[in-house]
């Protein structure tokens, strides 16, 4: 086992705007709280407890802690909860505890592996802040994307380069489809476990997960929860569905300002276009209402024309009056969109720090002055871990090809140029031939100065032209050595393809069940053992 680490930017896979983050540049300063630092987390629990105060007095009330772990205790009936999760729940119900949280879409089969970075990320920070300050706990928080109605992006998961999917109809918030028709998956996963690793203790095991999640819960929510539980609920996580009305309940007088000031488009609009005069891209197109209407089977925006609210795509249509009386009387049926989200979940949630993605990241940077104007603490942003799992076989043939794993990181073509430099017998750099014709030029450029100025422009051609020859000539002598080295450049391209899939990073294709599939247990033993969230630097991880 060997873990080493590498500074995000020099992977090549990483966003400007996340590599600027991690470098504290400063112009980006003014689009979050405070930087991810130990020493920072207490100044944060503090501003938060105020700023749960300050709503108390503001709105007359606050989220409560009670109606939040009497919901997740409602959302966990018909679980198996381990003890370390149900102590989280309850500490929840006391002013010292804080959450840890990550987001996610209800993936099938936890979809990519980071997944797994994701949610150990806010494990392992909760137990280091945990360590750390001995007066407040720390839980780590799952929330499930339930009201997500983007289908296609979580129907599959991809199993030695096949992809896995759930072919069905589908409308309305994702967490509400049946799970029929997963019967016919749970077939193709066994069958394709079992041709890549025979009939295991660990085939049974991936496949008895599968089963248990999709076959034996009426709904994609519950197979979720079940899922991760059975994963994560020995380190204590806590997940939650905020499709609760309950919880919904205590986002209404934001919801109302939504819908009647349209506050978060104007902020939001603000922040963005200073962030794109900066030179960075909006991550997120902000409406002027960024609120879906929620039914069953429905989750359409609302729109406001001429006073009155429509549901897009539907007859349904309100009055100002009927739709805040509908907020009202159904704020379940209210859903909040990508950048109302987070807002909705630091109200409900004692929430230090929210762990997610570039591209998650790069939305809540959009986000700041309006926590700002509605009073809720912008929590701190930390990028999760991004992971490369390299197996041990292949960490060996590396070696032996005298390369490193940094190199695997460049784009294909550039690690082939890389690897015949150094195996090529001959020198495939003509450097000291380009320096020894500018100094022929540079004499006849002397020459030239002393006669008609049309001979000075016909040197200065012919020096582009046989400069020009000899890039052309390097380039062919590159293709032939490559031709002559193709089985040794094979080794590893064939190696590259294995631990970085499709030309991506393995973490945005692979499934956790390959890589369990060999390992077991020692998967998740591993990852919770070398993860360090708080590192800001890119982990590979040989297994």
């Amino acid at each position: 086992m060997s873990v080493k680490t590498i500074p995000y930017f020099k992977t090549g896979y990483f966003s400007k705007l996340v590599c600027d983050y991690l470098a504290e540049k400063p112009e980006l300063q003014p689009f979050y709280n405070r930087f991810p630092k130990l020493e920072n987390f207490e100044k944060q629990l503090e501003e938060k407890s105020l700023s749960v105060r300050a709503l108390r007095l503001g709105l007359g009330q606050a989220p409560s802690r009670t109606i939040l772990v009497e919901s997740l205790n409602n959302q966990y009936q018909g679980i198996k909860v381990s003890k370390a999760t149900q102590s989280n729940i309850n500490s929840l119900s006391k002013e010292s505890t804080f959450t840890i949280t990550t987001g996610h879409q209800l993936n099938l089969f936890t979809g990519p592996l980071y997944f797994l970075y994701k949610i150990f990320s806010v494990i392992n920070l909760s137990e280091t802040l945990n360590k750390k300050h001995s007066k407040h706990h720390f839980v780590p928080v799952y929330w499930m994307a339930t009201e997500d109605h983007d289908f296609e992006e979580i129907n599959y998961f991809n199993l030695f380069g096949k992809k896995i999917a759930w072919k069905r109809e589908s409308a309305g918030a994702v967490g509400e489809l049946t799970t029929e028709g997963l019967e016919e998956l749970l077939t193709q996963l066994k069958s394709n476990l079992e041709m890549s690793g025979g009939a295991t203790e660990n085939v049974q095991k991936l496949t008895q997960l599968f089963s248990e999640a999709y076959t034996k819960h009426n709904n994609l929510t519950d197979a979720t929860r079940y899922l991760a539980n059975e994963l994560f609920s020995s380190y204590g996580l806590v997940i939650i569905d905020g499709n609760d009305c309950d919880l919904k309940k205590q986002f209404i007088p934001f919801a109302e300002k939504e819908l009647t000031e349209k506050l978060s488009f104007q902020k939001v609009e603000a922040t963005t276009q200073r962030l794109e005069e900066i030179g960075f891209k909006k991550q997120v197109h902000p409406r002027e209402i960024n609120l879906f209407y929620l039914t069953k089977g429905l989750r359409e925006r609302i729109i406001e024309e001429d006073g009155s609210f429509k549901i897009k795509n539907t007859e349904i249509t309100f009055s100002k009056e009927e739709i805040l009386k509908e907020l009202q009387d159904h704020p379940e049926r209210f859903s909040p969109n990508a950048l109302l989200r987070p807002l909705y979940q630091e109200i409900v949630l004692p929430n230090l720090c929210y762990v997610g993605g570039g591209g998650e990241l790069a939305y809540w940077f959009q986000l700041k002055d309006y926590f700002e104007s509605v009073g809720v603490t912008f929590p701190i942003l930390l990028l999760r871990n991004s992971v490369l799992l390299v197996p041990k076989k292949l960490s060996k043939k590396l070696e032996k090809l005298n390369e490193t794993i940094e190199s695997l990181f460049l784009s294909p073509y550039d690690l082939e140029k890389k690897q015949t430099h150094q195996l090529s017998e001959v020198v495939i750099d003509f450097t000291p031939q380009r320096e020894h014709l500018k100094k022929q030029f540079a004499n006849l450029y002397a020459i030239a100065e002393k006669t008609d100025k049309s001979f000075l422009g016909a040197v200065a051609a012919q020096e582009k032209k046989q400069l020009n020859g000899l890039d052309n000539l390097e380039k062919r002598l590159l293709k032939a050595e490559k031709r002559k080295l193709a089985d040794q450049l094979n080794r590893v391209t064939t190696i590259q393809n294995q631990l970085f899939p499709k030309e991506s990073l393995q973490e945005r294709t692979l499934n956790f069940s390959e890589f369990y599939l060999e390992f077991g247990k020692g998967l998740f033993q591993s990852l919770k053992e070398n993860l360090e969230p708080l590192s800001h630097e890119f982990t590979v991880l040989e297994l």
